[in-house]
């Protein structure tokens, strides 16, 4: 049953993406539905693609474990600055400014801000290759949750999941994913709100006084102010997942496609209610992991945190959530995944191919979303790093290049090419280059993507001020 139900979801996803692919007519169609979304699909569209596998699988069951009641400081942080000040303080300027520079893509905003063209393919070659590691960490979640809960060995659900997300965004662009994203989230809202329910009636919980009370019996620390593994690793944690949105190209993509400034208010409301609600009840299941297992599941014989939800719900949920949670992270990573490949194929297209080239504009989007897919399955084939880690990479290179030229571009006509470079370069070597030196499997990585976001936030300005153009 559960096999018939998920191959009609697959049906009519790929129908989704037939129908979009007729009304798909050119390059502004695929990558923004020609600027014609509304207030709650576009809220929707921000939620699906800020949390996905990556936070259901990787980040729910590995923090919650390790950090106990305390990782529910995330859920502050995502809600508040990831979503709320988000949409506030970028949604309507950057609709604004992009309009009026005639941009569709990150680098195409930073090289008509600054007047730098070297600026905007360095840009490019970013996007494209820093957001494959964690378009794989997504790919590796949902793997994991498809071995667990419906059998399918880990391998052929990878190479299911890819030839999927190809053949869905390829055929329709971001025309596509709207389309779906109102469907999808709706499934992730009232899944997550299920969740939570259910499991603090499980006796083994006993409602939310018990299962504070059974944490502190396991270990005190677990509903502490701070987890075990102190305060920095939270931190950086919390940083990391909340201020990251604001410099990533495919979260700052929905906001070009509004419809119209009027709607910013009533997108914020939608999108800061549906945050909270599903990265709450991400974090706080996570935690109470504790009290159905007494060790870490094992996958060929090696303990891995990221097994610890698939597991929990087949476990511990009734049979016919196990669907349900099934495609509540499916849905919210195919949006992921639409958004990471669409984004980084269009950074190639739009910002780096000759103009002679782009008359076949659309026919090389749609090969560089099938090479996007490919690159990433070779890194969620070897699992050489924890889901976290991998998005933490990622999310510390690719926000922490962009996050400070993007927003002071927006807000500071002060704000230089020079003090672009700097900080996009002063980000990048952060974000690689400790990650590199602490190890890619360190606890310590989030907050070396962390670092790699705020320092460059105090590069820029005095960048700027000892360059002194004025813009």
């Amino acid at each position: 049953m559960k096999a018939l139900i998920l191959v009609l979801y697959v049906a009519c996803m790929l129908l989704i993406g037939y129908y979009s692919m007729r009304k798909t007519k050119s390059l502004s169609d695929f990558f923004l539905a020609n600027r014609s979304l509304g207030p709650w699909v576009s809220a929707f569209a921000y939620g699906t693609t800020y949390f996905s596998a990556v936070l259901f699988i990787g980040y729910a069951g590995r923090i919650g474990w390790n950090f106990g009641l305390s990782s529910l400081w995330i859920v502050v942080g995502n809600t508040l600055v990831g979503s709320l000040l988000a949409w506030l303080l970028l949604a309507k300027k950057t609709r604004q400014v992009t309009e009026k520079l005639n941009v569709m893509t990150m680098p195409e905003f930073l090289g008509a801000r600054y007047s730098d063209p070297y600026l905007k393919a360095f840009s490019a070659i970013l996007v494209f290759v820093f957001l494959i590691p964690y378009s794989a960490s997504v790919y590796m979640g949902l793997s994991y949750l498809f071995d667990v809960v419906m059998g399918i060995p880990y391998v052929l659900a990878l190479l299911l999941i890819a030839v999927l997300t190809g053949l869905y965004l390829v055929m329709g662009g971001y025309f596509a994913v709207a389309l779906t994203d109102f469907v999808q989230g709706s499934i992730m809202f009232f899944g997550a709100i299920f969740m939570v329910f259910y499991l603090l009636a499980h006796p083994q919980v006993g409602g939310l006084s018990g299962a504070i009370s059974n944490l502190r019996a396991i270990n005190p620390s677990l509903v502490g102010v701070v987890g075990p593994p102190g305060f920095w690793p939270l931190f950086g944690l919390v940083v990391l997942t909340s201020l990251g949105p604001w410099g990533l190209p495919q979260m700052v993509q929905k906001f070009y496609s509004l419809k119209s400034e009027r709607i910013v208010v009533a997108a914020t409301i939608v999108s800061t209610v549906f945050s909270l609600v599903c990265v709450f009840s991400a974090y706080f299941s996570g935690s109470l992991t504790r009290l159905f297992f007494t060790e870490l599941p094992q996958m060929g014989g090696v303990p891995n945190a990221d097994l610890l939800m698939p597991n929990l719900i087949v476990k511990v949920m009734p049979q016919a959530f196990t669907l349900i949670f099934l495609l509540l992270v499916f849905s919210a990573s195919m949006s992921t995944l639409s958004s990471l490949v669409l984004v980084s194929s269009s950074a190639i297209v739009v910002d780096l191919f000759p103009q002679s080239w782009k008359k076949k504009s659309l026919l090389w989007m749609r090969f560089l979303c099938g090479l996007f897919v490919f690159l990433s399955l070779l890194i969620a084939f070897k699992r050489s790093t924890f889901i976290v880690n991998l998005m933490s990479i990622s999310w510390g290179a690719t926000a922490g290049s962009f996050l400070a030229p993007y927003v002071y571009g927006l807000y500071w006509k002060r704000g230089t090419r020079q003090a672009a470079w700097a900080s996009m370069l002063s980000g990048l070597v952060i974000a690689v280059g400790f990650s590199w030196y602490f190890g890619f499997r360190s606890q310590l990585v989030p907050l070396v993507g962390s670092l790699a976001m705020l320092i460059p936030l105090g590069v820029f300005p005095v960048v700027s001020l000892f360059t002194g153009g004025e813009r």
